[in-house]
């Protein structure tokens, strides 16, 4: 897996700051460990033979491939595209006019410190920002919201997102997003039903929940890939995998196997 990743971007052109410059495979090596190893900066560079100096690029490497997020993790908005995502998501279980599935998940960070970071600290006891993201039917994030600490509910967050009011105003027509009980029931929200009687209801859950299974396997994958506890200033490296996270996607990766200690989100 990460030896493709490499030399993958490697042969990417990186913006960072007011100029393009190159990830040195050292940084970029070192960087890839740590996310996957949960290992402290200076352990990974230890391990990996490198300097102190190289082994604390994990930042500078973590924003530069976060920059690129505008060509890897991509909303559809062209007619075409939209329409194509909403026959994916119909082959999947009938589901009509979805276009993405949205969903929030904990990642684990260490403890900001200060007067308030007790509201990063969820119910399991450990510190966590709140991502929200939006998949495809190939489990694709095609959109991240990753500044939210775990006090903030899901629907808060989607309420306030940019996301949020390109759908209100109809940017992308009849198309709506699939989501689970913790949103309200909108002309572009669709969540299951919480007490079904009918036949059609019960047919309209299983539709609903099956469609909407892709984003519960993308955290999944997503959080097996990449197990490490953040550090404080961590959203480049939240959106960094997340890109990481879509290029193997796109290239077929193996999946990872599955983690029985790995804590996931209930679906």
């Amino acid at each position: 897996m990460f030896l493709f990743i490499d030399f993958k971007i490697i042969r990417l052109r990186f913006s960072f700051f007011q100029e393009p410059i190159y990830i040195p495979i050292n940084q970029l090596l070192t960087t890839l460990r740590f996310y996957a190893t949960n290992n402290t900066q200076l352990a990974t560079g230890d391990f990996s033979g490198f300097s102190v100096s190289t082994a604390h690029r994990i930042h500078r490497v973590s924003a530069a491939i976060a920059s690129l997020h505008q060509e890897y993790v991509k909303f559809p908005t062209k007619r075409q595209e939209i329409q194509q995502e909403q026959s994916n998501f119909y082959q999947i279980a009938k589901f009509p006019r979805a276009i993405g599935a949205m969903d929030c998940t904990h990642v684990r960070i260490t403890s900001p410190g200060g007067d308030q970071a007790e509201i990063f600290r969820n119910r399991k006891g450990y510190f966590c920002i709140n991502v929200q993201t939006i998949c495809n039917a190939n489990m694709e994030i095609t959109d991240i919201v990753a500044r939210w600490p775990r006090s903030c509910h899901d629907s808060t967050i989607f309420n306030n997102c940019y996301r949020k009011a390109i759908f209100y105003v109809r940017h992308n027509g009849d198309a709506l997003l699939l989501v689970d009980y913790g949103y309200a029931s909108t002309s572009y929200t669709m969540p299951p039903l919480e007490n079904p009687k009918t036949p059609l209801e019960h047919l309209y859950n299983e539709s609903q929940i099956r469609s909407r299974n892709p984003i519960e396997r993308s955290y999944g994958i997503w959080k097996r890939r990449y197990t490490s506890e953040l550090p404080q200033n961590c959203l480049p490296v939240i959106v960094a995998t997340a890109v990481l996270h879509n290029i193997l996607i796109k290239a077929n990766e193996n999946l990872p196997q599955d983690d029985p200690h790995l804590e996931l989100p209930a679906p």
